[in-house]
């Protein structure tokens, strides 16, 4: 063969394995950039978690999470204010919580001008409650002058007829306001405020002092018991009904008569304070040597609107403050 034939030949040969490594190195190439974009498609679309298969432990961690699980938010403050009016020998006490207020009795005829001041002076134009725990006078005279200063909802009282002129006028101005006497039963209950007052007595028997409405007023850790006149048979029901009655402070019954304030009744109430709303000097010899010497027993503070004027409690649900005015 001639050089030329065997030079060209071998240019072939070479032609021929050049451009068989160019083929492989391209192939190559491509097969290296199909794998690495296979590789990244895999990563963006890796498989998701199936929810019904989530581990115990992930759906913990999840259920902390939730709402119902967040620390409980404290409740908001609640005050509650108790004023004894200082109403001579008679009875009158204004209950005030977180906006709410309650009169409970209104002295004499003649206190009717101080009841109407005493709430003019405490800017309250509205009484969600009005308890007259009875019909005598001296409960009731002077809510006549509440009435004509602040607009009232629910009035209670023993009986819705009774045959003299304050609680004529008692029924004319609950009725200017659009309410009407309601009598409670034991055991009602409702809400002022922040505070529970319930019905613990009323019309227990057919003496006037005894159909007294007694309730009590729970604020948080604080308690009041309430009794109007109510005397001992009123308290010997109210025992035998097995009632919850101790509390904090405790208005002594019928302004401090023998009658009232029983060793039974003070030692299931076991009060810190005793309320006596009594006149100065006055001619029934209130309140007796009998009733003073039981509270003694019971170291009950002894509070008297003849001696400390009005007596003013106040309340946070935990701490019970009390100021006098003299």
């Amino acid at each position: 063969m001639a050089y030329s034939d065997r030079r060209n030949i071998h240019d072939r040969g070479i032609g021929f394995a050049a451009t068989t490594i160019v083929t492989l190195t391209v192939v190559s190439v491509l097969l290296i950039t199909t794998c690495f974009v296979l590789h990244c498609k895999g990563l963006s679309h890796k498989p998701q978690p199936n929810p019904a298969i989530i581990p115990e432990d992930n759906q913990t961690t999840e259920q902390a999470q939730t709402p119902e699980n967040e620390p409980e938010v404290a409740p908001e403050p609640t005050f509650l204010d108790v004023h004894f009016i200082d109403v001579g020998q008679a009875d009158a006490a204004l209950v005030s919580c977180d906006g709410h207020h309650m009169l409970i009795d209104g002295g004499n005829g003649t206190d009717s001008s101080l009841i109407f001041s005493y709430l003019r002076d405490h800017d309250i134009a509205h009484l969600d409650y009005i308890i007259a725990t009875h019909v005598h006078e001296d409960h009731i005279g002077g809510l006549s002058g509440a009435l004509n200063f602040a607009s009232v909802s629910k009035v209670y009282c023993t009986t819705s007829e009774y045959d003299s002129k304050v609680f004529s006028n008692l029924v004319k101005y609950t009725e200017k306001h659009g309410a009407e006497i309601e009598i409670p039963s034991v055991g009602d209950e409702f809400m002022l405020g922040g505070a529970s007052v319930k019905i613990l007595a009323v019309n227990s028997t057919s003496e006037i002092n005894d159909t007294s409405i007694v309730l009590k007023i729970v604020h948080g850790e604080n308690s009041f018991i309430f009794t109007g006149d109510a005397e001992r048979a009123t308290e010997q029901i109210i025992l035998e009904s097995g009632e919850e009655i101790k509390a904090d402070v405790l208005k002594v019954g019928h302004h401090g008569s023998e009658n009232a304030t029983t060793y039974p009744f003070l030692r299931e109430i076991m009060p810190k304070y005793a309320v006596i709303s009594v006149g100065e000097g006055n001619t029934y010899g209130h309140p007796t040597e009998a009733v003073l010497s039981r509270l003694r027993d019971a170291e009950a503070t002894v509070l008297r609107t003849d001696f400390h004027g009005d007596i003013i409690f106040e309340s946070d649900g935990m701490n019970l403050t009390v100021t006098t005015e003299k």
